[in-house]
């Protein structure tokens, strides 16, 4: 690779880590320049429908920007959601709140604003939880469902540019995440973990994804790993794409007192 493609290839990379931000939960900036979640083994939105009704007080912990919550067409005044990233509070307060929902900001899932048997259901997928407080906050054979991103989600990928970084949550593991949640009252009704590939068809693209998952790539910089975003440039000339594995795990769970 000659030096002139290696300075350009630099400031294209400085400059998509500069642009990296993200709102609510919205990658558009790199669709197809990337894919992930295409073949999951379910479908959980189409879970979630199958236990729903509208009669049902539903919540939604983590929502991001609300977007899959809308998705759901549940009525809006069944409807409850928290959100702890500030940028994302905010654009719930704008979306939400007009709307009916009973949206409130929350940044810690052992300590939800809620009283205790509040919901028929609540759904969660790619945020925090806690088994004991979802117990509380849940009626009688309420249910819980959740698609979570596993401990060992884009591990390979992470040690392309960052090695030696150890795990950001070595306890999301669905056995460890199942017995939690039935030593605090559940029925596990369904649960299932999936390994999935997710590509990346421009070194830019990964430099703004590794930029918005930051827990996944502590510290990483264009500077930084530059060295080894070369080494994923060589992979993607000779291949057209770079690949890695995502970890998914997904429980549906029934309060039983």
């Amino acid at each position: 690779m000659n030096r002139d493609r290696i300075s350009e290839l630099r400031k294209e990379w400085e400059a998509e880590e500069k642009i990296a931000h993200i709102h609510g939960w919205d990658f558009s900036h790199i669709r197809d320049r990337y894919d992930e979640e295409e073949d999951l083994p379910w479908d959980y939105k189409q879970i979630i429908d199958e236990y729903r009704t509208d009669n049902m007080k539903l919540m939604d912990f983590d929502t991001g920007g609300g977007e899959f919550l809308l998705s759901l067409g549940h009525p809006y005044e069944n409807t409850a959601a928290t959100e702890g990233y500030p940028p994302n509070v905010e654009l719930c307060k704008e979306e939400l709140l007009p709307l009916g929902i009973d949206f409130k900001a929350c940044d810690d899932a052992t300590n939800v604003p809620f009283d205790d048997n509040s919901f028929d259901m609540m759904i969660n997928r790619h945020g925090d939880f806690d088994a004991k407080e979802t117990a509380r906050l849940l009626r009688k054979h309420g249910l819980f469902i959740t698609e979570q991103v596993g401990s060992e989600n884009d591990r390979d990928l992470v040690e392309m540019v960052l090695p030696d970084v150890p795990k950001p949550f070595p306890e999301l593991e669905l056995s460890i995440q199942k017995k939690k949640f039935e030593d605090a009252g559940f029925e596990i009704i369904r649960a299932e973990a999936a390994f999935r590939p997710i590509r990346f068809f421009d070194v830019g693209a990964f430099v703004w994804f590794a930029h918005i998952i930051e827990w996944e790539f502590p510290g990483f910089s264009v500077e930084k790993c530059f060295d080894n975003l070369l080494k994923l440039q060589e992979i993607i000339d000779k291949d057209g794409v770079v690949e890695g594995t995502i970890h998914r795990y997904l429980i549906v769970a029934r309060k039983i007192g």
